[in-house]
């Protein structure tokens, strides 16, 4: 099994990928993952906890084959007001509940949740559920920026990778 532990900052690596990742983001912010590139290979991945791997992230283990992360669609609301201080508003009461928002021009983008679909509506917001790709904001402690070099192929460990720990899903027989 492959295993992906290095982050990839290389933007000219892109033209090496050797497959996709495709995930929703509740995997995407996992430390230990199983997972199955799109070409059907199974994949080990291990990043430091409170990692958060991003639509176009890339990643490499130690054959150096290059792995583009994609983010999956999955069941959103995508929120839209009549104008901005209403969709201000919008974004202070989901914050106030701890609630991870994707920041759009002129929208905000949240995970399916009727309690919160009931309260948009009535600030008088448009909620429209979709099928989306979800990329919530890092948040101000997050560490939300990179640190990108032009010359040479730089790259980060994400985790120290276990010699022989194996990963579960929870349909795994025991």
């Amino acid at each position: 099994m492959l295993t992906l532990h290095t982050k990839l900052s290389k933007p000219s690596a892109a033209g090496q990928i050797a497959a996709q990742l495709v995930l929703p983001y509740e995997l995407r912010e996992k430390c230990r993952l199983r997972a199955t590139l799109d070409n059907g290979e199974e994949v080990a991945v291990f990043t430091v906890r409170g990692t958060v791997l991003r639509d176009g992230d890339l990643l490499t283990g130690e054959d150096r084959r290059v792995i583009r992360v994609v983010a999956a669609p999955e069941p959103t609301y995508t929120v839209t007001c009549a104008d901005a201080q209403a969709l201000l508003r919008c974004a202070f009461h989901l914050g106030n509940r701890h609630t991870q928002a994707q920041v759009g021009d002129g929208f905000l983008r949240i995970r399916a949740d009727a309690v919160l679909k009931e309260m948009l509506l009535g600030l008088g917001a448009t909620v429209t559920e979709e099928l989306a790709p979800f990329e919530p904001e890092a948040g101000a402690y997050g560490g939300g920026h990179g640190h990108h070099h032009e010359a040479g192929q730089h790259s980060h460990l994400l985790a120290p990778v276990p010699l022989r720990q194996k990963i579960h899903r929870p349909g795994d027989a025991r």
